[in-house]
């Protein structure tokens, strides 16, 4: 990676956890739905970032958000399913070795494929944090809408930050 790419997810990754921590910690629509956006920080990460770092990277990202939220390893569980996730998607749709973009966004990969991306990853990040914040197989319908709504949620606001820095010369 080149020093310009990391400066721009360092960047990335402070901002996103910044509206995350303090403008998006307690916004939440009757307690079912709450938006994460801090996974587009993990879902835009460079292809050709080698996959111990990305679960560094997830674990990190998931320990800083569990001390914000007083919450115990339950980010870090759900970030590093996303990269999980994520590994194996694009190890299934995507040769790297030919592959030029950099990294999985937008307007280098497509709507169709990066919404199936980001969809895959988001829900395996939710469910795992609401069934891991629940704990409790009695409240399982209650975990699994609100894992619902918070992933549509959450895909939502990505799509829509996606869009806002949608690669204008690929269009």
């Amino acid at each position: 990676m080149n020093s310009k790419l990391v400066f721009i997810n360092i960047v990335r990754w402070l901002l996103l956890l910044f509206i995350q921590v303090f403008l998006l910690r307690n916004l939440g629509f009757y307690n079912l739905a709450t938006p994460f956006v801090y996974v587009l920080f993990l879902l835009l990460l460079p292809f050709r970032t080698p996959n111990l770092l990305l679960y560094l990277i997830a674990f990190v990202t998931g320990i800083t958000l569990d001390a914000f939220y007083d919450t115990i390893g339950v980010h870090i569980a759900a970030s590093v399913t996303l990269i999980y996730v994520r590994i194996l998607f694009i190890s299934v749709s995507v040769n790297r070795d030919g592959f030029d973009e950099p990294e999985p966004t937008l307007g280098n990969m497509g709507f169709k494929w990066f919404s199936l991306y980001a969809l895959l990853c988001i829900f395996a990040h939710h469910l795992v944090l609401y069934v891991l914040e629940a704990f409790k197989l009695t409240e399982l319908s209650y975990t699994l809408m609100r894992c619902l709504f918070s992933g549509l949620f959450t895909m939502l606001t990505v799509l829509l930050i996606e869009f806002v820095f949608y690669n204008r010369k690929l269009r």
